[in-house]
């Protein structure tokens, strides 16, 4: 039975856990998701800004390209393991900081982090997270990465900077492509803002999503966890609205990356760049590494999809810094086909929030279990036993974009 055919009635229960046993791919996770999240907190997830396109154009590229499969060599003794930043992990993928991940599954920062380290990757935790980095420290351990949006306001980022430090955060991530929000149409639509707008339609949809319901009455994790509390005049939901309205700094510039870095002194991550002119800027700038990345679609529509974007900047400056890329990424063989074309890293947003919808931590993990089996499998197909010796020569010419 497909996930979407469940249905509603008195048996979706049973028909639901069942399904879940028998979860093989990440868009099945979706599904459940779709079933489970109060629409306002799904479709901020699971969409872009204007058009869409460069949202879909993401996900497509990949198709495009092709594998070369090869045969009669010897599959044992395969390894996915490699180095991201000097950090080991067990495969080349990382979990991408995203907003607002615990309204979509009830502590979600906390429990994705958890799953993220029995996987032996890194999680990034976004300064828009509903959890605190103290709360993820103290719940899910220290060496998780945190995400840094700038503001205004400078003494707060030296005191989220100050937070990560004494948290042990392993990376710095620095947002570069959010000076100004980009148009998102479903989330006008649905009324999402800070607080969220409680419509007849969302209080009716939020009705019909009872486990999400029961498990936000259980935390009292339900607000901005980073800046609540944390920034004088915002105590609430309320207040922090109009705080973040006037907080995103449109006049960011390379000087305050130097400051930042400066202040961090540890490994500083770049995520935002898709043009050769501003990679050469970052590796200038002295970070560790860049993430080719359009913000999952929900910026600039009509950019480039990141795979696309990503071989011109590997070009130009993949021997001066370490490039990682985000967008689009549904599968291990994604990651595969990233990493043949120069990229160290990679990284998931959509899915693991798909996985944590559907199924919280358990949803997260079985995410990740199933990106790091295609990768596994995809890998041996394409004639290699270790993720180190894969390069362009697995893509079948005139497939992947040069």
């Amino acid at each position: 039975m497909p996930p979407d055919a469940i249905g509603t009635g008195p048996a979706a229960y049973f028909l639901e856990t069942r399904f879940m046993t028998v979860i093989t791919n990440v868009e099945d996770l979706r599904v459940l998701a779709q079933r489970r999240v109060p629409r306002m907190f799904y479709d901020y997830a699971d969409s872009g800004s204007w058009t869409e396109g460069t949202y879909r154009a993401n996900a497509e590229d990949f198709q495009k390209i092709k594998l070369r499969q090869r045969v009669a060599v010897n599959m044992e003794n395969r390894s996915t393991r490699t180095t991201l930043v000097g950090q080991p992990v067990a495969m080349p993928l990382a979990i991408a900081p995203t907003g607002l991940a615990g309204m979509q599954h009830a502590d979600g920062e906390i429990l994705a982090a958890r799953a993220a380290k029995a996987a032996g990757i890194p999680y990034t935790l976004s300064t828009m997270s509903i959890c605190s980095i103290e709360d993820v420290a103290h719940h899910a351990g220290d060496g998780f990465w945190f995400q840094l949006y700038v503001m205004k306001d400078r003494a707060f980022i030296e005191r989220l900077i100050d937070r990560a430090k004494a948290a042990r955060c392993g990376a710095l991530v620095l947002t570069l492509d959010l000076q100004i929000l980009g148009q998102r149409h479903k989330d006008l639509k649905n009324g999402l803002s800070a607080p969220p707008k409680m419509t007849l339609a969302n209080l009716i949809n939020i009705a019909s999503k009872p486990r999400w319901a029961l498990g936000m009455l259980g935390t009292k994790r339900r607000q901005f966890g980073n800046i609540v509390g944390h920034v004088s005049g915002v105590a609430d939901m309320g207040s922090l609205g109009e705080w973040t309205a006037k907080q995103f700094d449109p006049a960011l510039n390379w000087g305050d990356v130097a400051w930042i870095k400066e202040r961090w002194g540890g490994k500083l991550i770049l995520k935002g760049i898709q043009d050769v002119e501003d990679a050469r800027l970052a590796a200038d700038s002295g970070a560790d590494a860049l993430i080719v990345s359009n913000h999952g679609g929900r910026q600039l529509d009509g950019a480039q999809s990141s795979i696309e974007a990503l071989p011109a900047i590997v070009d130009a400056v993949g021997h001066r810094i370490e490039i990682h890329m985000d967008g689009g990424v549904r599968s291990g063989q994604d990651v595969l086909k990233a990493r043949a074309l120069g990229a160290r890293g990679v990284y998931i947003g959509r899915p693991y929030l798909y996985g944590l919808g559907a199924m919280g931590e358990a949803g997260v993990a079985k995410c990740l279990e199933i990106i790091h089996r295609e990768l596994d499998l995809t890998m041996a197909f394409c004639g290699h036993t270790d993720i180190e010796t894969v390069d362009k020569r697995i893509l079948l010419p005139g497939t992947f974009p040069t």
